[in-house]
């Protein structure tokens, strides 16, 4: 065998090593490491971390992290909000930076945003942690070359029941001094909207001091002027079942919104995160309708000078 072809052999062993390792990494660690395959597969260049471990608030887990395309524009360019999950008592947004390197590398600022968790996260503190978030990114997106005016927001599991709740009901925009129509889309992946009465541990502790439990749920405030939404789950989700998106969807064109509900078939709770994520992106049945949704409604809207410090 020649030199090529032994150079060659190594690099498909070690690719094949990475996957295994990466597979490896999700089987036992779940979403944390995510990002730690992603950086061996989808590698370093398109984007640059702008703001790494920063703060909106004094606890700990009030984390914001900003990355944005590599290559400054004086356009505005399109802000994009991530809220991680982790059934309202675990995760960090720095974990989930492979989130905004798939964006970023199509020209979107992403801000990722941690919240109070466990028992000072109940509810309704990782919301009043989201409004806070929102109104850190209209004072600060322009800094970054993002668009000030709006976002889309988008989550994964409870991230994305935090999400739906700004969109949803009006009081938390308003309580953050922002316009009504600041959020111009919603994505959810694996999203509960509709999950009371309480069946699980997590959300009995988030929720269920809560005197009117209705008031916790998305669906509750579904309305016929909400921004567009993305409704993405795996029909092999039993933690947070399909039918959460399902019964939003209805809820929300019933009241003459505008919502699309994909369940795709096979995947389940942690797939509808893993495929942003490479090398697992390569299946792009997650990573397509939510790139086809963001550019048709999360677009920039006034010139803004971008901070290329």
């Amino acid at each position: 065998m020649g030199k090529w072809g032994i150079a060659g052999l190594a690099l498909v062993l070690t690719g094949a090593a990475l996957w295994l390792a990466a597979r490896w990494v999700l089987a036992n660690h779940g979403v944390a490491l995510l990002d730690w395959a992603d950086r061996q597969f989808g590698g370093n260049r398109g984007y640059r971390l702008a703001v790494a471990d920063g703060h909106y608030g004094t606890d700990a887990a009030q984390r914001i992290e900003v990355i944005v395309p590599a290559q400054p524009s004086l356009q505005p360019m399109p802000v994009v909000v991530f809220i991680h999950g982790g059934s309202w008592n675990s995760g960090d947004p720095r974990d989930y930076r492979f989130v905004g390197r798939q964006l970023a590398r199509r020209g979107y600022v992403v801000i990722t945003a941690g919240y109070r968790l466990g028992s000072a996260g109940r509810f309704p503190a990782m919301l009043e942690d989201g409004a806070a978030t929102l109104a850190w990114v209209q004072s600060n997106a322009a800094r970054f070359g993002g668009d000030p005016a709006g976002v889309c927001l988008m989550g994964h599991s409870a991230g994305a029941y935090n999400a739906a709740m700004l969109v949803l009901e009006r009081q938390w925009l308003g309580r953050a001094g922002l316009p009504e129509h600041f959020v111009r889309g919603f994505i959810g992946l694996s999203g509960p909207y509709d999950f009371y009465p309480f069946t699980s541990d997590s959300a009995r502790a988030a929720f269920g001091a809560e005197a009117d439990p209705a008031i916790t749920q998305p669906i509750t405030f579904a309305r016929g002027d909400a921004p567009p939404m993305l409704l993405l789950s795996g029909d092999q989700d039993t933690t947070v079942k399909p039918r959460n998106s399902l019964a939003l969807g209805k809820a929300l064109e019933q009241a003459g919104g505008t919502a699309q509900v994909v369940v795709v078939e096979g995947l389940d709770h942690t797939a509808t995160i893993k495929l942003l994520a490479a090398p697992f992106n390569r299946d792009t049945r997650v990573l397509d309708p939510v790139l086809s949704f963001l550019s048709a409604h999360c677009r920039a809207s006034s010139p803004v000078q971008p901070d290329n410090r």
